[in-house]
């Protein structure tokens, strides 16, 4: 089934655009702040540089999201659909970040949730990249359903290899 990875979202707070060239420097203002990066594999991704080349990825993966605030209007974080396999009938979300002020107030739920909501029209799993020492998104990802299902190691664009925990979360499940 042919279906669009790169929708726009939107729910009463957060809009989720597909990602475009022009948004890196408003992106990379809110990826600056290195309290996002302290707990993912990749702790220099702060750094304009090692931005740069997950950008690059964001842009070519064309399944790439920036995250909007509706009632500032400012952009908030990222994330993504990817890796789609269609023998398993499932994708990956992943890639999501947010300044440190939308931390603990919902928004990760509530975009979860959205592009799950979207997502399961046309798959029945749903899967997560989380570094294994990313304790916050652990959780994160286990508030919405999603269970731990193996480890493994990945490869992020442009970077070397980072341990991983891969989490899945079936339609049947998140709709139980």
């Amino acid at each position: 089934m042919e279906f669009d990875i790169q929708p726009i979202l939107e729910n009463e707070k957060i809009v989720l655009y597909p990602l475009q060239e022009e948004d890196f420097e408003a992106l990379y203002t809110t990826a600056s702040d290195p309290k996002i990066w302290e707990q993912h594999p990749n702790k220099n991704r702060w750094r304009k540089d090692v931005f740069s080349m997950f950008f690059d990825g964001a842009i070519q993966s064309k399944g790439a999201f920036k995250i909007v605030d509706k009632a500032t209007g400012n952009i908030i974080g990222s994330t993504r659909f990817y890796d789609y396999n269609k023998q398993q009938d499932s994708l990956f979300i992943g890639y999501t970040f947010y300044a440190i002020d939308y931390w603990g107030k919902g928004i990760n739920q509530s975009v979860k949730t959205m592009m799950l909501e979207y997502i399961f029209q046309f798959v029945s799993k749903v899967k997560f990249h989380i570094g294994a020492e990313n304790i916050r998104s652990q959780i994160a990802i286990s508030r919405i359903g999603a269970q731990k299902i193996a480890e493994q190691e990945v490869t992020y664009f442009g970077e070397a290899p980072r341990f991983n925990f891969v989490y899945e979360i079936a339609k049947e499940e998140f709709y139980g």
